[in-house]
C-alpha cells in the first residue's frame, strides 16, 4: 500500500499520461524538464496574534528530497543555493530525505547544512525515512549538525519576541505525540507546527495554540490534470493536497517538494516556499488557491 502511488506513477511513465499526455512529448517534458523545474514560491501570511516583533520573519520551507535515483543531489545543491540566496531567518526541512536506501543522508545531509540563517535548521521525519532507515536517517542528520524535532519543540527568538516551534513525528510509519511536542511552550507564545503529512491538520487545528501548520508529503500529486487536479495522491496527502488553507483559527501550507519519487512532474513544479509573517488580521477563505 505505501508504493502504490509510486507504482501508478511509474505505470503511467510507462504506459503514457492518457489523453491529456499520451505524445511522447508530453512524457519528455514532465521527465526532463519539469522535475528540475524549480519554483520558488513567495508567501505573505498575516496574522492577529502575531508579536510585532515577529513581523517579517522570514521562513524557508523545503521538503520531499527524495535522494535517489530520480532525484540528483547536484539538483539539490542548486535549490539549497537558489534558498540561500532568499537569506532566511530561519529553515524548515519537512522530511523524506531518502528514498532507495537510508545511507542516501550521508551524501544529503551535508549539502542541506550548507543552509545558514539567524536562527538555524529544523528537520522532522518522514515516512520514506522510517521505511528505508530511521536510525541511519537520524545519524545522518545529527553528524551533519542538523537538529531533528521528533515530538519535542524550541523557544526561538526573532525581533525581541519569543515563538515557539514544534515538530511531530510521521504520521504514517512514526508515532506523531503533539502534546509531547507543546510540553515546552510557554502560555500565549505564537506557535509553528512542523509536520511532514499535511491531513493531520484537520485534528491540529483543534488546538487553538497552533497559528501555522507546515508540511509537504503529497508533492501536489507530481501530475496535475486540469479541472481535475492529481489522481496520484498518498494516504494523509489527500485532502490538503497544496498551498494554503484555513481550518478554524489556523492557517496550513502543503509544499509540492524538492524531489520526486518517480521521474516526472507534470504541471507541478517542485517547490521551495518562503513565507513572510505579518501581523494583523487579512480575511482569508476557506482555501487560498495553489501556488
Amino acid at each position: 500500500m505505501r508504493i502504490s502511488r509510486r507504482r501508478l506513477l511509474q505505470s503511467m511513465v510507462g504506459t503514457g499520461l492518457g489523453l491529456a499526455t499520451a505524445s511522447a512529448g508530453g512524457i519528455s517534458y514532465g521527465h526532463w524538464v519539469e522535475t528540475e523545474w524549480l519554483e520558488i514560491v513567495h508567501r505573505e501570511l498575516n496574522f492577529e496574534r502575531l508579536p510585532s516583533g515577529l513581523d517579517g520573519l522570514r521562513i524557508a520551507l523545503l521538503a520531499d528530497f527524495h535522494l535517489y535515483p530520480n532525484t540528483r543531489l547536484e539538483y539539490i545543491e542548486q535549490c539549497v543555493a537558489a534558498a540561500q540566496r532568499l537569506r532566511p531567518d530561519l529553515v524548515l526541512l519537512g522530511g523524506d530525505f531518502v528514498q532507495a536506501t537510508a545511507e542516501a543522508i550521508f551524501d544529503l545531509a551535508p549539502v542541506l547544512a550548507r543552509l545558514s540563517s539567524t536562527l538555524g535548521s529544523f528537520c522532522i521525519l518522514g515516512n520514506h525515512d522510517y521505511w528505508k532507515g530511521r536510525d541511519i536517517v537520524e545519524q545522518g542528520l545529527r553528524e551533519s549538525g542538523l537538529p531533528l524535532l521528533r515530538n519535542e519543540g524550541r523557544t526561538l527568538e526573532f525581533g525581541h519576541a519569543a515563538f515557539y516551534l514544534a515538530g511531530v513525528d510521521d504520521c504514517w510509519a512514526g508515532q506523531p505525540d503533539l502534546t509531547t511536542a507543546m510540553d515546552g511552550r510557554q502560555a500565549g507564545t505564537f506557535t509553528i507546527l512542523l509536520s511532514h503529512e499535511p491531513d493531520p491538520a484537520s485534528s491540529y487545528a483543534l488546538d487553538e495554540r497552533i497559528a501555522l501548520q507546515l508540511s509537504g508529503h503529497s508533492h501536489g500529486g507530481q501530475v496535475r490534470f486540469p479541472f481535475m487536479g492529481s489522481p496520484f495522491l498518498p494516504p494523509f496527502g489527500r485532502r490538503y493536497d497544496m498551498g494554503l488553507y484555513r481550518i478554524g483559527n489556523m492557517l496550513l501550507y502543503t509544499n509540492r517538494g524538492i524531489g520526486v519519487t518517480a521521474p516526472i512532474r507534470l504541471n507541478c513544479r517542485p517547490e521551495l516556499t518562503l513565507f513572510t509573517l505579518r501581523a494583523g488580521a487579512k480575511p482569508d477563505p476557506s482555501r487560498v488557491g495553489a501556488p
